[in-house]
């Protein structure tokens, strides 16, 4: 298994997962599954200039400084093989690693990541009035990117965009 986190201190955006697919796990490309939409919602919403591949994830991290995390590390096909006991202890963790690597924004990737990490069941997309004391990062939640949900890509597009938005404002 390759680890498919990517961290550095005062990153601009954090991507939170559910945990790495089978996929991701053998490659260490965040989002390789061969239906996710996550980099092409990422250039339809102007989160980037073009249409990056899973295997250049890496230039994510360097050039405009977006680290990838899960909130469970274990390898999944499903994340509903995730076992509560898992997630409890990955949302810790995740807390953890916020308050050491301080991104400016945070986006889960799902609203499921971020019911798990808040356990509060009703959310909305978009930006959240969440804080943890210590912490200073604007929290954002946007659909899933799978290929097994069910959301018109130009809904999710127009989600991530309020995202994109709200970052090339904060510059």
């Amino acid at each position: 298994m390759i680890k498919t986190e990517l961290l550095k201190d005062h990153l601009t955006l954090l991507f939170v997962g559910f945990n790495p697919s089978p996929t991701s796990a053998r490659t260490g490309w965040n989002y390789s599954g061969p239906n996710n939409r996550f980099y092409r919602i990422l250039a339809e919403a102007g989160l980037t200039n073009r249409l990056f591949q899973p295997s250049e994830n890496r230039l994510l991290f360097d050039e405009y400084n977006y680290g990838f995390t899960n909130l469970v590390a274990r390898p999944t096909p499903r994340a509903s093989d995730v076992t509560t006991a898992e997630y409890r202890k990955g949302a810790e963790q995740l807390r953890q690693t916020l308050l050491r690597y301080q991104p400016k924004f945070t986006c889960f990737v799902g609203k499921g990541v971020y019911q798990q990490f808040v356990r509060k069941q009703k959310i909305e997309w978009g930006f959240q009035s969440y804080a943890i004391e210590g912490i200073h990062t604007a929290f954002f939640v946007g659909p899933g990117t799978s290929g097994l949900v069910r959301m018109k890509l130009q809904e999710q597009v127009d989600i991530y965009r309020i995202l994109a938005l709200r970052m090339k404002n904060a510059r």
